[in-house]
């Protein structure tokens, strides 16, 4: 899926080039009806509760860090989502789904060659932009951060 696909190659780089644009990937800050913050970012255990905090710790506690995605997959998660400020039918750009995003990869903290390369495992769900696909002509990415949960593994 091209979404995935064109998220996997903007966003890991991201994160190690361009952490100052880190919550531009993300939906804006909202809360759900039962009161829990959206997006919904867990990294490696620790929910972080916004998208600005996740470019802060980023930007401020975490070393250099390169990241290497081995594989992914997609999956429609729901093929008749409707993006907030969208009109109730769906929008003629096709962009009215959630995609569920699963990565695999390696990373490395820190800039020393001896630095420990980690594995990691991430699932994503990818809401379409209502700036994007309201036509309200703004540039900005098609698809944005819903949900994460990050997890390095052995």
């Amino acid at each position: 899926m091209s979404a995935a696909k064109t998220f996997i190659e903007t966003y890991y780089p991201a994160l190690s080039t361009s952490r100052s644009s880190l919550s531009s990937f993300y939906m804006p800050a909202s809360t759900m009806p039962d009161g829990k913050p959206l997006p919904v970012i867990v990294y490696n255990g620790n929910i972080i509760p916004d998208p600005t905090s996740m470019q802060s710790l980023f930007q401020e506690q975490m070393p250099e860090t390169r990241y290497e995605v081995q594989d992914y997959d997609s999956q429609v998660l729901n093929p008749h989502y409707v993006a907030e400020g969208a009109q109730g039918s769906a929008p003629s750009s096709g962009k009215n789904m959630t995609i569920l995003v699963t990565v695999s990869g390696y990373v490395k903290y820190g800039e020393a060659r001896s630095a420990a390369t980690r594995g990691f495992s991430e699932s994503i769900v990818l809401i379409p932009n209502p700036d994007v696909v309201g036509g309200r002509g703004k540039a900005g990415k098609e698809w944005l951060v819903q949900s994460q949960n990050f997890r390095l593994v052995v």
